[in-house]
C-alpha cells in the first residue's frame, strides 16, 4: 500500500481513516480514547452527516504504520456502533481542506501583488469590510501553508483551517455495500456489527 510518494514522517505513512457510524451521543470520544491509549497523535479529524440517512462519517489523519493503522481500525469496528472502518494512503483518495485568511483591507486594495498572489491560488473574497478582508482558498496542506507564508508581509491578521475531508477514489460506497447486504437477507433488520464479522465478502472497497 505504502509507496514513495506518499507523505513520510520518521518513517511512518499517512493515512486517512475513514469511519461510517450510527449518531450516538459519546460515540467520538470513545474513538478518541482509542487512540489516545496508543499514544497516537490525530493530526486532523473531521465529523459530518454520510451519503446514508442517519449514518455518520469520520476522516481521521494519522502518521502511522501501515500495521498499527490496521489494528486501530479493527479496534474502532469493536465498537457497537461503529459499521465500517476503512484506511487509505494519500495517492487512494481525493482530499481537501479549506482555509480562511484574514487580511487588511487597505493593505488588498493598495497593493496590487496580494490580488494577484491570491487569483494563483485560487483564492476567492467570502467577506469584505473597512477595516479586513477575508479570503477562502481550498487546496492541500502544502498549498495552503505556502499562502500563509506569502500573505505574512502583507500583514497577515488570522488563519484557520478546517480538518481533512476525503473521498476513497476506486469505491463504490459504502451505502452500495450496505444495499448490497440486506439483498442478500432480505427481511431482515441490520443490527449494528451484526455484518462486520462478514466484512470480507461484503464491504471490500
Amino acid at each position: 500500500m505504502s509507496n514513495s510518494n506518499e507523505t513520510e514522517l520518521n518513517g511512518k505513512l499517512e493515512f486517512t481513516i475513514t469511519v461510517y457510524t450510527e449518531n450516538q451521543i459519546g460515540i467520538l470520544n470513545r474513538i478518541a480514547i482509542i487512540f489516545s491509549r496508543r499514544k497516537i497523535n490525530i493530526e486532523s479529524l473531521n465529523t459530518s452527516p454520510s451519503e446514508i440517512e442517519h449514518i455518520h462519517r469520520f476522516n481521521i489523519v494519522i502518521h502511522e504504520t501501515e500495521e498499527v493503522v490496521r489494528k486501530l481500525c479493527r479496534q474502532i469496528e469493536k465498537q457497537v456502533e461503529v459499521l465500517k472502518v476503512y484506511y487509505n494512503v494519500n495517492e487512494d483518495i481525493i482530499w481537501q481542506e479549506l482555509a480562511l485568511y484574514k487580511v487588511p483591507t487597505d493593505i488588498v486594495a493598495e497593493r496590487a501583488p496580494v490580488e494577484r498572489l491570491l487569483r494563483e491560488f485560487g483564492a476567492r473574497a467570502v467577506v469584505i469590510r473597512k477595516d479586513y478582508t477575508v479570503f477562502e482558498a481550498t487546496g492541500h496542506r502544502e498549498e495552503t501553508d505556502k499562502l500563509i507564508e506569502v500573505l505574512q508581509p502583507f500583514g497577515l491578521i488570522e488563519f484557520v483551517r478546517s480538518a481533512r475531508v476525503a473521498i476513497i477514489k476506486d469505491s463504490e460506497g459504502f451505502n452500495s455495500k450496505l444495499r448490497e447486504f440486506e439483498r442478500k437477507d432480505p427481511g431482515q433488520e441490520v443490527i449494528e456489527n451484526e455484518f462486520l464479522d462478514k466484512e470480507k465478502n461484503v464491504f471490500t472497497m
